[in-house]
């Protein structure tokens, strides 16, 4: 047997709760959908009443011609339960004039109902110029479109770089070991990526740079694991929120300290899941609702230790499941909402 194969079955005898239905209608703000036809669409609102999600943010627009026929794939029957973002059209990038042109592209986007721009992780890890050069995240050339959000009032929900032991040599100290020995590349080597303190560096300028618009850092910015520098982050750019997609397994390992920082940051936290599969949305739930103790995740790559409940407060929860999402983000029907 490999460590691999190793699948320990734990005999701790505990109280339980499987939660497959959120407590409270929410919201999740990190989702990527290509909807074709309305028999997807309609199967994805089926599967939404059932965990009671109401409104779904597709991160997967497009830009142009595409994100129209999205918005009108997700939106057409079902108005008030699909949010889509729009996205960037890197062609030309060396050209003198592509920010303008960008920018254009935004104004149409948003006219034609884009609700916000999604950044992907390829802007400063694989996104180069014509010379093959790195295409670093605070580049002026976007500022005409961070400050064009700002002026729009549309957030950017931004994926900047990657976990930070993906950056780190691939050895036995290694945290995500298993992950990277079964996804090879999801790593980051030296030789071809920057450091993840240079990337993340990048990303804080930006922040920086344009305190009119506002940032969703996706992923908790990858910092899942440190909240209190994420923390730090938080007090020095308010104009920076965040959200939990594809990052629970570090909020379930830490659920007291977990517990206490979404109280203290209440107002700045998002719910996302990122990869949809609506079974393991009920890990989601049992996480932030329950008390429960070391109960498995859904992927062992993620986590090979055991999760437990930080048991949120209800002011808190809701918050996190749809306030903070309806207040950021324009154009969100609020009707079907607790108050």
């Amino acid at each position: 047997m490999t460590i691999e194969e190793y699948r320990p079955k734990s005999t701790l005898v505990v109280p339980q709760h499987i939660v497959k239905r959120a407590k409270f209608p929410f919201i999740d703000v990190h989702n990527h959908q290509r909807v074709d036809s309305p028999e997807r669409v309609d199967k994805l609102v089926k599967e939404m009443e059932e965990m009671n999600m109401r409104i779904m943010v597709n991160l997967s627009g497009g830009f142009g011609a595409r994100l129209k026929r999205t918005i009108e794939n997700m939106k057409g029957r079902y108005p008030d339960r699909f949010a889509v973002f729009c996205n960037l059209d890197f062609s030309g990038i060396d050209d003198a004039d592509w920010s303008k042109r960008a920018v254009a592209q935004l104004e149409a986007d948003v006219k034609a109902g884009a609700q916000g721009l999604k950044i992907f992780k390829n802007l400063g890890m694989d996104l180069k110029d014509s010379q093959g050069q790195r295409i670093r995240t605070d580049d002026p050339r976007f500022d005409s479109v961070w400050e064009a959000c700002g002026r729009l009032k549309i957030p950017v929900l931004i994926h900047t770089g990657e976990p930070a032991p993906f950056f780190l040599p691939q050895d036995k100290n290694n945290e995500r070991w298993l992950e990277l020995r079964e996804m090879p590349g999801r790593a980051r080597p030296s030789d071809r990526y920057p450091s993840w303190d240079t990337i993340m560096g990048e990303q804080r300028r930006v922040f920086e740079k344009h305190p009119k618009t506002t940032f969703i850092n996706a992923h908790l910015g990858w910092l899942g694991g440190n909240l209190g520098e994420l923390g730090r982050l938080m007090d020095k750019y308010p104009n920076m929120v965040t959200e939990i997609g594809a990052v629970l397994a570090e909020l379930g390992r830490q659920p007291r300290f977990a517990r206490q920082w979404f109280i203290q940051y209440q107002n700045r936290v998002m719910f996302g899941k990122d990869s949809y599969e609506p079974s393991e949305y009920h890990t989601y739930f049992r996480v932030l609702e329950t008390s429960d103790e070391y109960f498995d995740y859904y992927r062992r790559r993620h986590a090979f230790w055991q999760m437990y409940g930080l048991d949120l407060p209800d002011l808190v929860l809701k918050k996190l499941y749809y306030k903070n999402a309806l207040r950021l983000i324009p154009g969100l029907n609020a009707k079907g909402f607790p108050d």
